[in-house]
């Protein structure tokens, strides 16, 4: 599959925490990393999410947020992955920043140039990825 979204994830369903109108997944991603994605009761169940399930998970580069000397506890987010900085490309506007977890996984966010400066960001400074979890996109392959 051939997607936009410049983060895709795969691995397999850990968990199915079910609602009454949202459900929250937690997908085992390749490498260990656990993402957290809420979704409708009905798009989980018609995808047959559930554990042991392979799936994967799609988060659009514009919805991650970069956070540089944190406290991950003191944020709403349910995905926030520390890291360190791989790659910035800086544009007219706007730089792709690139963050490697532990694991090999990395996730690529879309800052302003102005945020990149503003933050030091430059390969090797350690950073966190963060993106709510009614950002992820869950899918599966048929």
């Amino acid at each position: 599959m051939r997607t936009s979204a410049r983060n895709h994830f795969t691995g397999q369903i850990a968990a199915v925490k079910p609602g009454a109108v949202n459900d929250e997944i937690t997908l085992r991603a390749d490498g260990g990393l656990e993402i957290v994605a809420i979704i409708t009761h009905g798009s989980a169940a018609s995808l047959g999410l559930a554990a042991g399930k392979g799936a994967f998970a799609l988060v659009k580069a514009s919805s991650v947020i970069v956070m540089v000397d944190g406290d991950a506890s003191k944020v709403s987010t349910r995905n926030v992955i520390a890291g360190s900085v791989a790659s910035v490309t800086k544009g007219a506007v706007n730089a792709e920043v690139v963050i490697a977890a532990p694991g090999g996984a990395q996730i690529a966010a879309i800052v302003t140039n102005e945020s990149v400066d503003r933050l030091g960001l430059a390969a090797g400074k350690a950073a966190s990825a963060l993106f709510k979890a009614s950002s992820v996109i869950v899918g599966v392959d048929d």
